[in-house]
Protein backbone atom coordinates (compact mmCIF):
# COMPACT_ATOMS: atom_id res chain seq x y z
CA UNK A 1 0.00 0.00 0.00
CA UNK A 2 1.33 3.46 -0.90
CA UNK A 3 2.38 5.72 1.94
CA UNK A 4 1.82 9.44 1.42
CA UNK A 5 2.46 10.69 4.95
CA UNK A 6 5.44 13.06 5.17
CA UNK A 7 7.03 11.56 8.27
CA UNK A 8 9.83 12.70 10.56
CA UNK A 9 12.38 10.47 8.87
CA UNK A 10 12.95 7.63 6.47
CA UNK A 11 11.81 4.12 7.22
CA UNK A 12 8.50 2.57 8.26
CA UNK A 13 6.98 3.00 11.70
CA UNK A 14 4.58 0.73 13.58
CA UNK A 15 0.96 1.88 13.41
CA UNK A 16 -0.55 2.88 16.74
CA UNK A 17 -3.93 1.15 16.90
CA UNK A 18 -5.23 1.74 20.41
CA UNK A 19 -4.26 2.84 23.89
CA UNK A 20 -4.72 1.19 27.25
CA UNK A 21 -3.54 3.14 30.29
CA UNK A 22 0.24 3.46 30.13
CA UNK A 23 0.45 1.29 27.02
CA UNK A 24 0.14 1.75 23.26
CA UNK A 25 -0.80 -1.29 21.16
CA UNK A 26 0.20 -1.35 17.51
CA UNK A 27 -1.71 -2.78 14.56
CA UNK A 28 0.13 -6.10 14.95
CA UNK A 29 -0.97 -6.44 18.56
CA UNK A 30 2.45 -5.54 20.01
CA UNK A 31 2.34 -3.66 23.33
CA UNK A 32 4.67 -0.77 24.29
CA UNK A 33 5.02 0.77 27.74
CA UNK A 34 4.97 4.55 27.23
CA UNK A 35 7.91 5.53 29.40
CA UNK A 36 8.18 9.07 28.06
CA UNK A 37 4.59 10.06 27.36
CA UNK A 38 5.66 10.37 23.73
CA UNK A 39 7.48 13.68 24.23
CA UNK A 40 6.25 14.30 27.79
CA UNK A 41 2.69 14.65 26.48
CA UNK A 42 0.55 11.71 27.60
CA UNK A 43 0.46 12.49 31.33
CA UNK A 44 -2.84 10.62 31.84
CA UNK A 45 -2.07 7.64 29.67
CA UNK A 46 -4.01 6.69 26.58
CA UNK A 47 -7.52 5.76 27.74
CA UNK A 48 -8.69 8.28 30.32
CA UNK A 49 -12.47 7.99 30.45
CA UNK A 50 -13.21 11.41 31.97
CA UNK A 51 -11.24 13.33 29.34
CA UNK A 52 -12.77 11.32 26.51
CA UNK A 53 -16.25 11.97 27.91
CA UNK A 54 -15.58 15.72 28.17
CA UNK A 55 -14.49 15.85 24.52
CA UNK A 56 -17.63 13.97 23.46
CA UNK A 57 -19.86 16.36 25.45
CA UNK A 58 -18.24 19.39 23.85
CA UNK A 59 -18.49 17.86 20.38
CA UNK A 60 -22.22 17.41 20.93
CA UNK A 61 -22.54 21.14 21.72
CA UNK A 62 -20.14 22.95 19.37
CA UNK A 63 -16.72 22.00 18.09
CA UNK A 64 -15.46 25.33 16.76
CA UNK A 65 -16.24 29.03 16.89
CA UNK A 66 -13.72 31.56 15.63
CA UNK A 67 -12.36 33.81 18.39
CA UNK A 68 -12.77 36.85 16.16
CA UNK A 69 -16.51 36.47 16.74
CA UNK A 70 -17.10 34.37 19.87
CA UNK A 71 -15.73 33.11 23.13
CA UNK A 72 -16.89 29.75 24.51
CA UNK A 73 -17.81 28.32 27.88
CA UNK A 74 -15.04 25.75 27.48
CA UNK A 75 -12.35 28.39 26.89
CA UNK A 76 -13.60 30.55 29.76
CA UNK A 77 -13.71 27.60 32.17
CA UNK A 78 -10.19 26.48 31.25
CA UNK A 79 -8.79 30.00 31.62
CA UNK A 80 -10.45 30.40 35.02
CA UNK A 81 -9.04 27.11 36.28
CA UNK A 82 -5.53 27.90 35.05
CA UNK A 83 -5.51 31.32 36.69
CA UNK A 84 -6.84 29.88 39.94
CA UNK A 85 -3.64 27.85 40.17
CA UNK A 86 -1.20 30.13 38.33
CA UNK A 87 1.87 31.87 39.80
CA UNK A 88 1.30 35.20 41.55
CA UNK A 89 0.44 38.06 39.20
CA UNK A 90 -0.46 35.86 36.24
CA UNK A 91 -3.97 36.90 35.24
CA UNK A 92 -4.72 36.21 31.56
CA UNK A 93 -4.68 33.14 29.34
CA UNK A 94 -4.20 33.12 25.57
CA UNK A 95 -5.18 29.65 24.31
CA UNK A 96 -3.32 28.21 21.33
CA UNK A 97 -2.76 24.93 19.54
CA UNK A 98 0.64 23.93 20.89
CA UNK A 99 3.95 24.86 22.43
CA UNK A 100 5.65 26.56 19.49
CA UNK A 101 2.60 28.79 18.99
CA UNK A 102 2.66 29.66 22.69
CA UNK A 103 6.32 30.68 22.55
CA UNK A 104 5.78 32.75 19.40
CA UNK A 105 2.92 34.53 21.15
CA UNK A 106 5.08 35.15 24.22
CA UNK A 107 7.86 36.78 22.21
CA UNK A 108 5.44 38.95 20.27
CA UNK A 109 3.53 39.95 23.39
CA UNK A 110 6.76 40.97 25.12
CA UNK A 111 7.66 43.17 22.18
CA UNK A 112 4.22 44.78 21.93
CA UNK A 113 4.23 45.45 25.67
CA UNK A 114 7.44 47.48 25.41
CA UNK A 115 5.88 49.51 22.61
CA UNK A 116 2.76 50.13 24.69
CA UNK A 117 4.80 51.47 27.62
CA UNK A 118 6.98 53.69 25.46
CA UNK A 119 10.19 51.62 25.36
CA UNK A 120 10.52 50.77 21.65
CA UNK A 121 14.30 50.41 21.93
CA UNK A 122 13.86 47.08 23.76
CA UNK A 123 14.07 44.30 21.19
CA UNK A 124 16.91 41.95 22.21
CA UNK A 125 15.98 38.51 23.49
CA UNK A 126 18.28 36.50 25.75
CA UNK A 127 17.91 32.75 26.19
CA UNK A 128 20.19 29.86 27.12
CA UNK A 129 22.36 27.44 25.21
CA UNK A 130 20.96 23.91 25.12
CA UNK A 131 17.43 25.20 25.51
CA UNK A 132 14.55 24.18 23.27
CA UNK A 133 11.57 26.45 22.77
CA UNK A 134 9.89 25.10 19.62
CA UNK A 135 10.36 24.69 15.90
CA UNK A 136 8.67 27.74 14.35
CA UNK A 137 11.23 30.37 13.39
CA UNK A 138 10.81 32.69 16.36
CA UNK A 139 10.79 29.81 18.84
CA UNK A 140 13.72 28.16 17.08
CA UNK A 141 15.69 31.40 17.28
CA UNK A 142 15.06 31.55 21.02
CA UNK A 143 16.20 27.95 21.42
CA UNK A 144 19.88 27.39 22.03
CA UNK A 145 20.50 24.02 20.40
CA UNK A 146 23.13 24.50 17.72
CA UNK A 147 22.17 21.45 15.66
CA UNK A 148 18.49 22.37 15.44
CA UNK A 149 19.30 25.96 14.47
CA UNK A 150 22.04 25.26 11.90
CA UNK A 151 20.01 24.84 8.69
CA UNK A 152 17.77 27.83 9.38
CA UNK A 153 20.29 30.28 10.85
CA UNK A 154 19.88 32.93 8.09
CA UNK A 155 16.13 33.09 8.81
CA UNK A 156 16.28 33.47 12.59
CA UNK A 157 15.69 36.66 14.56
CA UNK A 158 18.49 38.07 16.70
CA UNK A 159 18.79 36.17 19.96
CA UNK A 160 21.63 36.09 22.48
CA UNK A 161 22.49 32.96 24.43
CA UNK A 162 24.18 32.41 27.78
CA UNK A 163 25.27 29.18 29.45
CA UNK A 164 22.53 27.14 31.11
CA UNK A 165 22.41 26.25 34.79
CA UNK A 166 23.75 22.74 34.20
CA UNK A 167 25.39 21.52 37.39
CA UNK A 168 26.70 18.20 36.06
CA UNK A 169 28.87 19.87 33.44
CA UNK A 170 29.49 23.41 34.66
CA UNK A 171 29.77 23.42 38.46
CA UNK A 172 33.38 23.73 39.62
CA UNK A 173 34.99 21.21 41.95
CA UNK A 174 34.41 22.36 45.52
CA UNK A 175 31.75 24.90 44.51
CA UNK A 176 28.53 24.65 46.51
CA UNK A 177 25.20 24.34 44.71
CA UNK A 178 24.18 27.73 46.09
CA UNK A 179 27.36 29.41 44.86
CA UNK A 180 27.04 27.73 41.49
CA UNK A 181 23.42 28.84 41.10
CA UNK A 182 24.44 32.43 41.86
CA UNK A 183 27.34 32.27 39.38
CA UNK A 184 25.15 30.78 36.66
CA UNK A 185 22.59 33.57 37.14
CA UNK A 186 25.31 36.20 37.01
CA UNK A 187 25.82 35.28 33.35
CA UNK A 188 22.44 36.88 32.66
CA UNK A 189 23.36 40.17 34.29
CA UNK A 190 26.69 40.19 32.49
CA UNK A 191 24.93 39.73 29.15
CA UNK A 192 22.35 42.42 29.88
CA UNK A 193 25.13 44.86 30.68
CA UNK A 194 27.08 43.85 27.56
CA UNK A 195 24.07 44.38 25.30
CA UNK A 196 22.92 47.56 27.04
CA UNK A 197 20.12 47.23 29.64
CA UNK A 198 17.73 49.53 27.80
CA UNK A 199 17.90 47.33 24.69
CA UNK A 200 16.97 44.02 26.30
CA UNK A 201 13.38 42.84 25.89
CA UNK A 202 13.18 39.56 27.78
CA UNK A 203 14.97 36.54 29.15
CA UNK A 204 13.48 33.14 28.26
CA UNK A 205 14.25 29.89 30.06
CA UNK A 206 12.86 26.45 30.87
CA UNK A 207 12.60 25.90 34.66
CA UNK A 208 13.63 22.30 34.01
CA UNK A 209 15.31 21.89 30.62
CA UNK A 210 13.68 19.11 28.65
CA UNK A 211 14.31 17.77 25.18
CA UNK A 212 17.80 19.02 24.35
CA UNK A 213 19.62 18.45 27.65
CA UNK A 214 17.46 15.93 29.48
CA UNK A 215 15.53 17.01 32.61
CA UNK A 216 18.11 19.52 33.88
CA UNK A 217 16.83 21.40 36.95
CA UNK A 218 18.24 24.66 38.26
CA UNK A 219 20.43 24.64 41.35
CA UNK A 220 20.59 26.78 44.46
CA UNK A 221 18.52 29.94 44.18
CA UNK A 222 19.29 30.33 40.47
CA UNK A 223 15.83 31.49 39.41
CA UNK A 224 15.41 33.79 42.39
CA UNK A 225 18.61 35.53 41.30
CA UNK A 226 17.33 35.61 37.71
CA UNK A 227 14.06 37.19 38.84
CA UNK A 228 15.95 39.86 40.77
CA UNK A 229 18.20 40.63 37.80
CA UNK A 230 15.24 40.95 35.42
CA UNK A 231 13.48 43.30 37.83
CA UNK A 232 16.63 45.39 38.27
CA UNK A 233 16.87 46.14 34.56
CA UNK A 234 13.21 46.13 33.51
CA UNK A 235 13.61 42.88 31.54
CA UNK A 236 10.61 40.57 31.19
CA UNK A 237 11.00 37.01 32.45
CA UNK A 238 9.42 34.41 30.15
CA UNK A 239 9.33 30.85 31.47
CA UNK A 240 8.82 28.05 28.99
CA UNK A 241 6.94 25.27 30.77
CA UNK A 242 5.69 23.59 27.60
CA UNK A 243 7.41 20.33 28.56
CA UNK A 244 8.06 20.63 32.30
CA UNK A 245 4.76 22.23 33.35
CA UNK A 246 1.25 20.98 34.11
CA UNK A 247 2.28 18.70 36.95
CA UNK A 248 5.19 16.97 35.26
CA UNK A 249 7.71 17.96 37.96
CA UNK A 250 5.30 17.54 40.88
CA UNK A 251 3.70 21.00 40.95
CA UNK A 252 1.23 22.32 38.41
CA UNK A 253 3.64 25.04 37.31
CA UNK A 254 7.28 23.99 37.55
CA UNK A 255 8.38 27.45 38.72
CA UNK A 256 6.45 26.97 41.97
CA UNK A 257 9.37 24.84 43.15
CA UNK A 258 11.77 27.70 42.44
CA UNK A 259 9.71 30.16 44.47
CA UNK A 260 9.25 32.72 41.71
CA UNK A 261 6.60 34.04 39.32
CA UNK A 262 7.31 35.00 35.70
CA UNK A 263 5.84 37.84 33.67
CA UNK A 264 4.84 35.39 30.91
CA UNK A 265 4.67 31.60 30.99
CA UNK A 266 4.00 29.11 28.20
CA UNK A 267 2.38 25.68 28.60
CA UNK A 268 1.25 22.89 26.27
CA UNK A 269 1.96 19.12 26.04
CA UNK A 270 0.54 17.95 29.40
CA UNK A 271 -2.27 20.51 29.19
CA UNK A 272 -3.97 18.42 26.53
CA UNK A 273 -2.35 15.14 27.62
CA UNK A 274 -2.47 14.02 24.00
CA UNK A 275 -6.27 14.16 23.83
CA UNK A 276 -6.24 17.50 22.00
CA UNK A 277 -3.76 19.87 20.40
CA UNK A 278 -3.63 22.73 22.87
CA UNK A 279 -1.16 25.15 24.40
CA UNK A 280 -1.39 28.48 26.16
CA UNK A 281 0.51 31.67 26.82
CA UNK A 282 -0.28 33.23 30.21
CA UNK A 283 0.70 36.76 31.19
CA UNK A 284 0.54 39.17 34.09
CA UNK A 285 -2.23 41.67 34.64
CA UNK A 286 0.38 44.41 34.21
CA UNK A 287 1.12 43.33 30.64
CA UNK A 288 -2.51 42.77 29.74
CA UNK A 289 -3.62 46.10 31.16
CA UNK A 290 -0.89 47.99 29.30
CA UNK A 291 -2.28 46.71 26.01
CA UNK A 292 -5.98 47.09 26.75
CA UNK A 293 -5.43 50.62 28.02
CA UNK A 294 -3.09 51.42 25.14
CA UNK A 295 -3.65 50.24 21.57
CA UNK A 296 -6.53 48.05 22.76
CA UNK A 297 -5.59 44.67 21.29
CA UNK A 298 -2.77 42.18 20.93
CA UNK A 299 -1.74 42.17 17.26
CA UNK A 300 -1.59 38.42 16.93
CA UNK A 301 -3.88 35.44 16.33
CA UNK A 302 -4.39 31.98 14.86
CA UNK A 303 -7.42 30.36 13.28
CA UNK A 304 -7.62 27.62 15.89
CA UNK A 305 -6.63 29.48 19.02
CA UNK A 306 -9.18 29.16 21.79
CA UNK A 307 -10.64 26.07 20.11
CA UNK A 308 -13.63 24.91 22.23
CA UNK A 309 -13.05 21.19 21.72
CA UNK A 310 -9.40 21.49 22.74
CA UNK A 311 -10.31 23.73 25.68
CA UNK A 312 -12.83 21.17 26.95
CA UNK A 313 -10.13 18.51 26.83
CA UNK A 314 -7.66 20.77 28.64
CA UNK A 315 -10.17 21.55 31.38
CA UNK A 316 -10.88 17.87 31.92
CA UNK A 317 -7.14 17.14 32.07
CA UNK A 318 -6.67 19.85 34.72
CA UNK A 319 -9.53 18.39 36.74
CA UNK A 320 -7.76 15.04 36.74
CA UNK A 321 -4.39 16.54 37.68
CA UNK A 322 -5.54 19.10 40.25
CA UNK A 323 -8.82 17.80 41.65
CA UNK A 324 -8.13 14.06 41.63
CA UNK A 325 -4.85 14.23 43.55
CA UNK A 326 -2.47 13.33 40.75
CA UNK A 327 0.09 15.98 41.77
CA UNK A 328 0.79 14.08 44.98
CA UNK A 329 1.02 10.89 42.95
CA UNK A 330 3.58 12.50 40.63
CA UNK A 331 5.75 13.28 43.65
CA UNK A 332 5.35 9.77 45.06
CA UNK A 333 5.90 7.95 41.76
CA UNK A 334 8.75 10.31 40.93
CA UNK A 335 10.53 9.25 44.11
CA UNK A 336 9.93 5.61 43.18
CA UNK A 337 11.24 6.16 39.65
CA UNK A 338 14.44 7.93 40.68
CA UNK A 339 15.12 5.28 43.33
CA UNK A 340 14.66 2.55 40.71
CA UNK A 341 16.96 4.37 38.27
CA UNK A 342 19.65 4.85 40.89
CA UNK A 343 19.39 1.23 42.02
CA UNK A 344 19.67 -0.05 38.46
CA UNK A 345 22.04 2.47 36.88
CA UNK A 346 23.78 4.28 39.75
CA UNK A 347 26.93 2.21 39.28
CA UNK A 348 26.59 1.63 35.55
CA UNK A 349 29.98 2.35 33.93
CA UNK A 350 28.36 4.51 31.24
CA UNK A 351 25.66 6.36 33.21
CA UNK A 352 27.19 9.63 34.35
CA UNK A 353 24.17 11.43 35.80
CA UNK A 354 20.62 10.68 36.92
CA UNK A 355 18.61 13.88 37.30
CA UNK A 356 15.26 15.64 37.15
CA UNK A 357 12.17 16.33 39.25
CA UNK A 358 8.92 14.44 39.74
CA UNK A 359 8.12 12.22 36.79
CA UNK A 360 10.57 14.15 34.60
CA UNK A 361 13.86 12.28 34.76
CA UNK A 362 16.85 11.54 32.59
CA UNK A 363 20.04 9.54 32.55
CA UNK A 364 23.09 10.92 30.76
CA UNK A 365 25.31 8.41 28.99
CA UNK A 366 29.08 8.95 29.10
CA UNK A 367 32.08 7.07 27.81
CA UNK A 368 33.99 7.73 31.02
CA UNK A 369 32.31 8.53 34.36
CA UNK A 370 35.43 10.07 35.86
CA UNK A 371 36.06 12.61 33.10
CA UNK A 372 32.38 12.87 32.06
CA UNK A 373 33.54 12.51 28.46
CA UNK A 374 30.84 11.85 25.87
CA UNK A 375 30.68 9.09 23.31
CA UNK A 376 31.71 9.86 19.74
CA UNK A 377 28.60 11.51 18.23
CA UNK A 378 29.14 9.54 15.01
CA UNK A 379 28.22 6.45 17.00
CA UNK A 380 24.66 7.84 17.39
CA UNK A 381 24.23 5.99 20.63
CA UNK A 382 20.94 7.72 21.45
CA UNK A 383 19.37 6.45 18.21
CA UNK A 384 20.53 2.92 19.00
CA UNK A 385 18.98 3.15 22.47
CA UNK A 386 15.65 4.26 21.01
CA UNK A 387 15.63 1.39 18.50
CA UNK A 388 16.59 -1.17 21.13
CA UNK A 389 14.00 0.13 23.56
CA UNK A 390 11.23 -0.13 20.96
CA UNK A 391 12.33 -3.71 20.33
CA UNK A 392 11.91 -4.32 24.08
CA UNK A 393 8.44 -2.77 24.04
CA UNK A 394 9.46 0.51 25.70
CA UNK A 395 8.88 4.05 24.47
CA UNK A 396 11.54 6.41 25.82
CA UNK A 397 12.98 9.69 24.53
CA UNK A 398 16.73 9.48 23.84
CA UNK A 399 18.52 12.44 22.24
CA UNK A 400 22.00 13.51 21.24
CA UNK A 401 23.96 16.73 21.53
CA UNK A 402 23.25 16.91 25.26
CA UNK A 403 26.32 18.95 26.18
CA UNK A 404 26.73 21.45 23.35
CA UNK A 405 24.43 20.44 20.50
CA UNK A 406 26.96 17.95 19.14
CA UNK A 407 28.43 15.94 22.03
CA UNK A 408 26.48 13.91 24.53
CA UNK A 409 23.66 11.37 24.77
CA UNK A 410 20.80 11.15 27.25
CA UNK A 411 17.55 9.27 27.73
CA UNK A 412 14.55 11.32 28.90
CA UNK A 413 11.77 9.59 30.84
CA UNK A 414 8.38 11.19 31.42
CA UNK A 415 5.84 8.41 32.00
CA UNK A 416 2.12 8.98 32.60
CA UNK A 417 1.19 10.19 36.07
CA UNK A 418 -0.87 7.00 36.51
CA UNK A 419 2.15 4.70 36.22
CA UNK A 420 2.27 1.99 38.87
CA UNK A 421 5.25 0.78 40.89
CA UNK A 422 5.19 -2.51 38.94
CA UNK A 423 5.27 -0.58 35.67
CA UNK A 424 8.25 1.46 36.92
CA UNK A 425 10.06 -1.82 37.51
CA UNK A 426 9.05 -2.93 33.99
CA UNK A 427 10.37 0.37 32.61
CA UNK A 428 13.79 0.03 34.26
CA UNK A 429 14.08 -3.64 33.26
CA UNK A 430 13.39 -2.87 29.62
CA UNK A 431 15.62 0.21 29.60
CA UNK A 432 18.47 -1.79 31.12
CA UNK A 433 18.26 -4.40 28.37
CA UNK A 434 18.00 -1.71 25.71
CA UNK A 435 21.13 0.02 27.01
CA UNK A 436 23.03 -3.28 26.96
CA UNK A 437 21.94 -3.88 23.36
CA UNK A 438 22.83 -0.35 22.25
CA UNK A 439 26.23 -0.39 23.95
CA UNK A 440 27.10 -3.67 22.23
CA UNK A 441 26.06 -2.42 18.77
Amino acid sequence: MANHVFGRGAGPLPTAARGDGCYIIDANGRTYLDGSGGAAVSCLGHSDESVRAAVHRQLDQIAFAHTGFFTSDAAEALADKLIAHAPDGIDRVYLLSGGSEAVEAAIKLARQYTLEIGQPQRHKLIARRQSYHGNTLGALAAGGNAWRREKYAPLLIETHHIDPCFEYHFRHDGESLEDYGRRAAQALEDEILRLGPDSVLAFMAEPVVGATAGAVPSEGAYFKHVREICDRYGVLLILDEVMCGMGRTGSLFACEQDGIAPDIVTIAKGLGAGYASIGAMLCSATIYDAITQGSGSFQHGHTYHGHPLAAAAGHAVLERIVDDGLLAQVQDRGDTLVHALRSRFGQHPHVGDIRGRGLFRAIELVEDRTTKSSFDPNRKLHAKVKKAAMAEGLICYPAGGTVDGRLGDHVLLAPPFIITEDQIEELTDKLSRALDTAMAA
